[in-house]
């Protein structure tokens, strides 16, 4: 999978508003923030279980009712569609 161009990137960022792009335009990240643990925790899963079916993993952590979440192609070194779709099913779950 070919990393986005600029022009491409910038279309597809504005299809995910909410998602933050890296200083070097690598990646792409969010925080998104629950009433509690449990409630993270389930959307986590959630999210888990759609990146299994997409084959594209995040990198993300959790604290307590805070999930932060980094997309990016690794094999490509930076952003492809690939973290576009996650981002926008990831927007769904939340």
């Amino acid at each position: 999978m070919d990393r986005l161009t600029d022009s491409e990137q910038e279309t597809a960022l504005s299809c995910i508003p909410r998602w933050t792009l890296r200083t070097d335009g690598r990646a792409i990240s969010r925080t998104f923030a629950f009433k509690d643990f449990n409630a993270a925790f389930g959307f986590m899963t959630r999210v888990a279980l759609a990146a299994e079916r997409l084959g594209h993993h995040p990198d993300w952590s959790n604290v307590y009712s805070r999930v932060d979440i980094t997309l990016t192609t690794h094999e490509a070194g930076g952003l492809t569609m690939r973290d576009i779709t996650l981002a926008q099913v990831i927007d769904r779950m939340a």
